[in-house]
């Protein structure tokens, strides 16, 4: 009996250290595939030239950090592929990079961007049914866009390339949905400044697959929206829009 109740109380000391270690410290990672549509304009000047873009499958990534610190935030690092191409006549002359092309010119255009966000955040609210983070995002833009005539082999292609951090607010909400294993998602950052306006939005619905003492699993399943309004960012402007439906899974420690 009493070698029954020693082994009972070690397992209950070990279970509240597991516990209460996942309650001091969280650890996720996350990875996500997202098929794109891709509408936009780009340009040297506010007058921009609208391009036609193919569909092409991105790459998301990301890692956070949660503690019960008070005052010191949560961290939230992750990294954006946005890369398109496509094939435009352009319908009037148009100046880019220094080059001119003529109206009727058949055109192949590409973006090759990478958007790595440094999100510190609070967890306003969190508990089994409900959770709200709050906080802000440093969002940094690096990238190119590139133009080439299309029925020359050595005719005129430019390439313009631009970087730029960019401050914005971040917001992130869960609802739970009892005995499914399910929850309700959004999350976004938004800013708007100078005449720029950028939005990185998801919504979606996740899967708890693994849950337990050591690690959880969650697939998820939802459609995110990046829009890309630039002005003058390095001699560019830009109004590209990004969307579609993504698929990811997300590992918790």
């Amino acid at each position: 009996m009493k070698k029954t109740a020693l082994l009972l109380s070690l397992s209950g000391v070990l279970l509240s250290s597991t516990v209460q270690a996942d309650t001091l410290l969280g650890l996720y990672l996350g990875a996500d595939g997202w098929r794109t549509s891709v509408d936009g304009s780009f340009a040297n000047t506010d007058q921009l030239q609208a391009f036609n873009f193919d569909d092409k499958t991105q790459t998301s990534y990301y890692v956070a950090l949660e503690h019960p610190l008070p005052l010191i935030p949560n961290i939230r690092i992750q990294r954006n592929k946005l890369e398109s191409s496509g094939s435009t006549l352009l319908a009037n002359d148009f100046s880019f990079g220094g080059d001119d092309f003529t109206n009727g010119t058949q055109v192949e255009n590409q973006t090759d961007i990478t958007s790595t966000d440094y999100i510190l955040y609070y967890e306003v609210l969190d508990n089994e049914l409900f959770s709200v983070d709050l906080g802000i995002n440093g969002k940094y833009l690096d990238g190119s866009i590139a133009l080439s005539e299309a029925s020359i082999a050595d005719g005129t292609a430019v390439q313009q390339d631009f970087s730029q951090w960019v401050p914005m607010v971040y917001g992130a909400v869960r609802v739970g949905l009892p005995l499914t294993g399910l929850d309700v998602f959004a999350q976004g950052s938004f800013v708007s400044y100078d005449g720029s306006q950028l939005y990185d939005a998801q919504a979606g619905i996740a899967y708890a697959l693994l849950d337990n003492l050591a690690i959880d699993m969650t697939l998820k399943l939802g459609y995110r929206q990046v829009d890309l309004q630039l002005d003058d960012i390095d001699n560019l402007y830009t109004d590209l829009s990004f969307k579609g439906l993504f698929a990811g899974v997300e590992v918790h420690f």
